[in-house]
């Protein structure tokens, strides 16, 4: 199988020899397995000379691949008006760098975060499945959502802390355990 395509691509390229880049490029489109595709531009890329010309400015050799590619497209194709447009792109092509290096990165904002929130218990209510619902003396509501057995009074300050993925968990300084609840308004 490689034999054969290496034997294809030879011959592709000899028969390539004297067309232009653009012929050379349109053949090496028109491939339609991807490795064929992919030796085909690789071995057009090898054939054209990719030494920048020293008539560029030295940022346009310094920016990005991007820009570099414009400008070697261009000298092979032996059409200076085209060096023009690589040297315009170069603030564009500075300004996508930055923006690639932030991409994905957590925006850090600056807030105050509250490790516990100590609230006063004003009212209990049990669901139909014995879960607690409590409120608190600032108006928020919050529901148990474990099936575990937690007693609370009317009265009583208790704390709820963010926990793990996303959850909230209620507890009081008295005593060592605690329960997961979610506020229901």
């Amino acid at each position: 199988m490689r034999l054969t395509l290496v034997a294809t691509f030879a011959l592709a390229i000899s028969s390539q020899a004297h067309a232009s880049i653009e012929q050379q490029l349109a053949n090496c489109a028109s491939h339609t397995d991807k490795l064929d595709r992919l030796m085909c531009f690789d071995a057009l890329a090898a054939s054209v000379n990719t030494a920048v010309p020293t008539q560029l400015p030295a940022a346009v050799s310094t920016t990005s691949t991007e820009a570099t590619a414009v400008a070697t497209t261009a000298v092979a194709a032996n059409t200076p008006t085209t060096v023009a447009p690589a040297v315009a792109s170069v603030a564009s092509t500075q300004a996508a760098s930055t923006a690639e290096q932030e991409f994905g990165l957590k925006k850090k904002k600056e807030e105050v975060k509250v490790d516990r929130l100590y609230l006063e218990i004003e009212k209990i209510k049990k669901d139909p499945y014995g879960s607690l619902i409590i409120t608190f003396t600032n108006g928020q509501t919050w529901k148990q959502t474990e099936t575990v057995r937690y007693k609370v009074k009317v009265g009583q300050t208790v704390y709820i802390e963010k926990g793990a993925l996303s959850s909230f968990i209620l507890g009081s300084d008295e005593r060592n355990s605690t329960t997961r609840v979610k506020r229901v308004n």
